[in-house]
């Protein structure tokens, strides 16, 4: 029984001993990691992102809110023929603002699907439960400081991208001359020289794009970028409920869960140690929100504020006719400055732009008034009633015109210029009223040209008779 037990023993080492071995002569299976991809040419596009953020951050600043406040609200146009209900404006104020981090978040959106780390990938639900419950799970809200060192960082990565573009532009030039070069023809030792060094530059020059594409967005994954974009998108949004009063009664925090008390409140405030919001320049703008307003934003924020950018139907925007007007008036706006410059031809363009309901304002006007514009006090008296019309109008209708050029299909990548809101153009201007301005400018317009001609005629004929 011992002799069979010690055998056993023995039977069961060896058999240990030999799969130890077998074991350790196998090759070893590692885990295959997986790549992430970089986003390559998406950079360029992810840097036009970047910078609409960085634009949108800057718009909601101390300086730019008091701008908001004490001079855009008090634009004589958009008392005039906008409204001057100054919780109207700023409610669209808001809505723009909104819709416009909105368009920003779905952009992310697309690219944190592209992600491997799972929160990233969720940024979209995180972002949704941040704005309708106010509840920042991941804690991604930074405060003034983190944000600012963040923008640098932003800012860094939107200029080398941009360096990125211009050494590409470069590269390809120098190719397309070589490649024109080497279709010239005759052949020479010149042209093989200059061969040489176009070769040479090329080659240098794709050593600088290989440098800029490494320190640039392009080499970079989509959870670096992605990263790079989620929290300040929560900071935007917090800066905006602040600022505009959003959720805030009597300085304190309406309907917030604990993770969003007094202090996280302070975070994208310039001083962290001043939690009194009433104390700070920039707002909130609203102090008190109705209840229409709280209802609102819990049935959904984004939502409510898309339907309040919609145009009633009195106004421009809702007829599709603020572009038009807007170009409208500045043509009218140089013909009133150089009346003596308008030739017959223009004048027949000019007309032919109006709309029909202003046409017939304009013949009702002008039923009664004589062939003869000679009086130069009334001419005087239209010179100034046009240029006070053209003092508040005319600002509206230059916004107009730069807010649609910064949307253009040009400019999806390009960071906007100017902080143009929709209640400062023409897009909610009262359809009738600017109607009635313009026809008051025609009307001066059309004496004053007349006057203009009939002068010059006087001048010319008086001219002839005493040189005859």
């Amino acid at each position: 029984m011992a002799l069979e037990t010690w055998l056993i023993k023995v039977k069961k080492t060896i058999s240990h001993s030999f799969n130890s071995v077998h074991t350790a002569n196998l090759p070893t299976v590692k885990s295959p990691s997986i790549k992430k991809s970089t986003v390559g040419v998406l950079a360029f596009e992810i840097a036009g992102l970047i910078s609409k953020l960085l634009h949108l951050w800057q718009s909601i600043t101390e300086q730019n809110m008091t701008r908001l406040r004490n001079e855009s609200l008090c634009l004589e146009g958009v008392r005039k023929i906008v409204s001057n209900d100054e919780a109207f404006l700023l409610t669209l104020a808001c809505a723009e603002i909104a819709e416009n981090l909105r368009l920003l978040a779905n952009s992310v959106s697309n690219l944190s699907k592209r992600c491997q780390d799972l929160n990233l990938k969720s940024f979209d639900r995180f972002f949704d439960e941040f704005v309708n419950t106010g509840l920042d799970s991941n804690n991604w809200v930074l405060s003034w400081n983190q944000m600012e060192s963040k923008i640098k960082k932003m800012d860094r990565y939107v200029n080398l991208t941009a360096g990125l573009r211009r050494e590409m532009d470069e590269l390809s030039m120098l190719e397309s001359g070589l490649k024109k070069l080497l279709n010239e023809k005759p052949e020479s030792s010149l042209k093989s020289q200059k061969i040489i060094d176009l070769q040479q530059k090329i080659l240098w020059q794709r050593q600088e794009v290989k440098y800029m594409k490494e320190k640039s967005l392009w080499s970079k994954n989509f959870d670096v970028v992605t990263s790079l974009l989620v929290r300040p998108i929560f900071t935007v949004f917090q800066r905006i409920k602040l600022v505009f009063g959003i959720g805030i009664l009597d300085g304190h925090p309406i309907s917030l869960p604990r993770s969003l008390s007094a202090s996280s409140l302070a975070t994208v405030y310039p001083s962290d140690q001043n939690l009194n919001l009433c104390n700070f320049v920039s707002g909130p703008l609203k102090k008190t929100p109705n209840l229409e307003e709280k209802k609102d934003f819990s049935s959904g924020f984004f939502e409510s504020n898309s339907k309040k950018l919609k145009p009633p139907t009195s106004t421009l925007g809702a007829a599709a006719l603020a572009l038009h007007y807007a170009n409208l008036i500045i043509v009218m706006e140089k013909m009133i400055r150089s009346p003596q410059l308008v030739g017959v031809d223009v004048r027949d363009d000019l007309y032919s732009m109006l709309p029909s309901s202003v046409r017939f304002s304009l013949r009702d006007r002008l039923k009664g008034v004589g062939f003869s514009a000679s009086d130069p006090v009334l001419a005087a008296e239209w010179r100034d009633a046009l240029g006070k019309i053209l003092g508040w109008l005319s600002p509206l209708a230059h916004n107009m015109i730069k807010w649609q050029n910064e949307r253009s299909f040009e400019q999806q990548t390009v960071q906007p210029k100017t902080n143009v809101l929709l209640f400062q153009t023409l897009h909610f201007a009262n359809q009738e009223k600017t109607e009635a301005a313009i026809t008051e400018l025609l009307v001066g317009l059309n004496y004053i040209w007349r006057f203009d001609r009939e002068m010059n005629a006087k001048a010319l004929f008086e001219c002839n008779f005493n040189g005859s």
